[in-house]
């Protein structure tokens, strides 16, 4: 198991995080930090508590224990009202969660749209500029959710996580169900965002591609437990069996698999 992540100055520093569901210890301790500006990728298996971790950083889930430090801030202070601390991240959850009610150019500027003063047409804009970085046309900004496929509801999911210009982008899975065009095209957008425009990225992959391209460091959990850390360039190099048997797709290993 390699040392956990520490950095001197972290931007983002999660501290012996834990959280249990009854007899269930769904994170166990989980510690890290990230720099500004840098990228983690969270690999593992399903149900081994990656997005119940990004979930938990978030304030979604309450912990049990451990802290949540953002720019050197506890996030508990900002318990009751969060949604000043949420208003920095951009966020994609594995079903994309957008508003059904909503036309898709609302659904990206959900944030800025909250603005009363708002100028509406600027807005639907840059909504549009966004649409046009992940791939889909200018008319798709007046269709709804119901009316695109999984795939372009998706890239709708990433165009709002990516609106506002924000700190923090936790991505759940971006490339998945994306055809490998799209997802490439996606890997160097998230790319030009955490290096171009300085955002600190929390992202869940199990697209090993996509990791080495867009990750300076990963993270690997197994049954709520940091069970590998370290650089991206030494992924492939680990003799770390949980990794081994994750990246070569093997029934042998640490990791639990279901047998008939």
């Amino acid at each position: 198991m390699s040392a956990e992540l520490k950095i001197a100055n972290p931007i983002l520093e999660i501290r012996a995080l834990c959280k249990s569901f009854e007899k269930l210890r769904a994170l166990d301790t989980i510690s890290f930090s990230l720099d500004a500006g840098s990228t983690l990728v969270i690999i593992g298996p399903s149900g081994s508590g990656k997005t119940l971790l990004l979930k938990t950083i978030l304030g979604i889930v309450q912990p049990d224990s451990g802290q949540v430090m953002v720019g050197g801030t506890d996030t508990a202070e900002y318990s009751g009202n969060n949604q000043e601390l949420l208003n920095r991240f951009g966020m994609l959850f594995q079903q994309s969660a957008l508003f059904d009610s909503m036309s898709v150019w609302r659904n990206i500027a959900f944030k800025a749209l909250k603005n009363r003063q708002a100028d509406e047409a600027k807005i639907k804009k840059e909504a549009i500029s966004m649409l046009d970085q992940v791939g889909l046309r200018a008319e798709v900004a007046d269709l709804y959710p119901a009316e695109l496929s999984g795939g372009m509801q998706k890239r709708v999911g990433l165009a709002r996580a990516f609106a506002g210009n924000p700190e923090f982008l936790f991505l759940d899975e971006p490339t998945a169900g994306l055809d490998p065009i799209m997802s490439n095209s996606i890997s160097k957008l998230i790319t030009t965002q955490s290096k171009n425009k300085n955002v600190t990225s929390i992202i869940i992959s199990s697209d090993l591609e996509s990791v080495r391209k867009i990750s300076d460091h990963v993270i690997m959990l197994n049954e709520g437990q940091i069970v590998w850390s370290g650089l991206t360039k030494n992924l492939d190099n680990t003799e770390n069996p949980y990794v081994n048997q994750f990246i070569h797709k093997s029934a042998e290993g640490p990791i639990a698999v279901l047998t008939e």
